[in-house]
């Protein structure tokens, strides 16, 4: 029979070897000194780090990914300091240099006097659950981004078009700088459809965004699926002039195209009617102003017998 001075040194035992069954890695640390007072062998296992060379908190620190050091750190620190139970996500250090996301939950133990007399931890190995956040993430992402692209011309859509416009508004007005606008529309499109049907029609609409896409050569400028067969460009830090040229480029690049269409009233092959309105922005206006304009330039072409652009910079372009 154990004897009753023998128990508690039989329980710590016991305990100990539960503790150390888990895959949990339990840990102290003596506040007043800041070493570890115990560590469990299972991190060994996990990061190949021997327990006996866990020995301060700076071991700690040191085999933290740097980029999480000092937001990690800073956070512990803080909140033991307020004796506040806490738990933070990092990446650690394995013995070869590679690193495995780590959860620490932290218990603060305080003294009768009420101050912080240690820290009692467990680690949790956590790279099964970040994998599966990261590729929900990416899922969400890809979510979004399908959100905002046109599914036939893979172009981006009207939804991801206003939101573009509103920022390009925004920091032309910040920055004192002309934003323009270019819409164009398919000439005799619902002729095309009928002539050719619809399967041709939408192979006609993704050649037409493609070839819209080499028009552009600037990176933050925009193209994106109006509607139907509008499509429009959102052209930062860009004055009429050179609006009316990339308005040109793109009406060439239709015309290069050669598609055949016999339904048109104003030749052979596909032909696009062409808006382009500039503006500064300024307090009191807003994109739905541009956007006005622009839809104003583009019924003009249409009047005036399509196959043509219409701005301010040019009032008239005569169809070639």
């Amino acid at each position: 029979m154990t004897s009753g001075t023998e128990r508690p040194e039989h329980d710590h035992d016991v305990y100990r070897t539960l503790v150390e069954s888990t895959k949990a890695i339990p840990w102290t640390i003596d506040w007043a000194t800041m070493r570890f007072t115990y560590i469990g062998p299972q991190i060994e296992t996990l990061l190949g780090w021997t327990p006996e060379s866990w020995v301060t908190v700076q071991d700690w620190v040191e085999r933290m990914h740097p980029d999480d050091r000092e937001r990690v750190v800073g956070f512990c620190v803080a909140q033991s300091q307020a004796g506040t139970d806490h738990e933070a996500d990092y990446r650690a250090m394995t013995r070869d240099g590679d690193y495995v996301w780590i959860r620490d939950v932290v218990h603060v133990v305080r003294g009768e006097d009420g101050a912080v007399r240690s820290l009692v931890g467990f680690m949790f190995d956590i790279r099964d659950r970040k994998r599966s956040e990261e590729q929900l993430a990416q899922l969400q992402a890809r979510l979004e981004e399908l959100s905002y692209q046109d599914g036939l011309t893979g172009v981006a859509n009207r939804r991801m078009f206003d939101a573009v416009l509103e920022r390009e508004w925004n920091e032309a007005r910040r920055a004192g700088q002309p934003l323009s606008l270019i819409m164009l529309d398919i000439d005799y499109f619902k002729q095309y459809n009928d002539h050719y049907g619809h399967l041709q029609g939408d192979e006609c609409l993704r050649r037409v965004a493609q070839a819209l896409l080499s028009a552009s050569t600037r990176g933050r400028d925009f193209l994106g699926r109006f509607g139907g067969e509008e499509f429009v460009m959102v052209l930062p830090d860009t004055d009429a002039p050179s609006a009316m040229r990339v308005a040109q480029r793109c009406r060439d690049v239709i015309l290069e195209q050669g598609i055949v269409h016999e339904g048109s009233r104003v030749g052979g092959t596909l032909t696009v009617s062409v808006g382009v309105a500039t503006q500064r922005p300024t307090e009191e206006g807003t994109a739905f102003d541009l956007i006005a304009r622009v839809d104003k330039r583009l019924y003009a072409a249409k009047q005036l017998g399509r196959n043509r652009i219409v701005s301010e910079a040019v009032p008239e372009v005569e169809r070639a």
